[in-house]
């Protein structure tokens, strides 16, 4: 009787997390072993179209091997390695990224509206955080080795707080997560946010919204 309790209890378990990954999966399942992507296709769905032939190449990427240049204002360079960076990964709901961070450098506040993000610290330290909906603050200090999770759509950062370079790898379960950085979205967009909008949601006036835009928008 033991015995057959522990294996109902057991196929309830192994029941329970398969419905867990899929209520947490991002992407739509997969109907067919692969899919690679035809990035040069002209067919617009949910994802890629498949390309009728493939190869080892369309699954194999190295840019995350070496560090990335952070010389840049921000101090930290995101790489991506996702479905348009390596086309196999069509359909099968998962990417990676590698982040590096000049000392002090920051990875401002942004959002993946498709894909929960989880970093894995490569070397250095980092103080990361995420927002709620409910404008709740949850933040760590991270160092080699550790692990911290960025949920699903909601606002989170990651900052460099030594003098010494810093680097994660991070994972998420779409193979296109999409990236929207909050400053940028908000004073770089084309057409332009109109400055009334941005001076009232800040409250502040319409002489600084045009500063900030000098400053955030990208320089052609």
């Amino acid at each position: 009787m033991e015995i057959g309790q522990r294996m109902v209890a057991t196929a309830v378990a192994v029941m329970s997390f398969a419905v867990f990954l899929g209520v947490v999966s991002a992407d739509p399942d997969m109907l067919q072993d692969v899919c690679v992507a035809d990035l040069a296709s002209k067919v617009k769905v949910n994802g890629f179209p498949c390309k009728a032939a493939f190869n080892e190449t369309d699954f194999f990427f190295d840019g995350l091997a070496k560090p990335g240049l952070t010389n840049n204002t921000l101090g930290s360079l995101v790489t991506a390695a996702n479905v348009e960076k390596i086309p196999g990964l069509n359909t099968l709901g998962v990417s990676l990224s590698r982040i590096d961070y000049a000392p002090y450098g920051l990875n401002p506040p942004h959002t993946h509206p498709r894909a929960t993000e989880i970093v894995f610290v490569l070397y250095g330290e980092l103080h990361v955080g995420f927002i709620t909906t409910g404008n709740v603050l949850v933040a760590k200090t991270i160092k080699a080795g550790e692990i911290f999770v960025f949920p699903r759509g909601l606002v989170h950062f990651q900052k460099n707080e030594q003098h010494t370079p810093a680097a994660v790898v991070a994972a998420f379960n779409s193979q296109l997560p999409g990236t929207q950085a909050i400053a940028t979205a908000l004073f770089a967009a084309k057409p332009t946010v109109p400055d009334d909008v941005l001076a009232k949601a800040f409250q502040i006036d319409a002489q600084l919204v045009e500063m900030i835009k000098a400053k955030v928008a990208p320089k052609s």
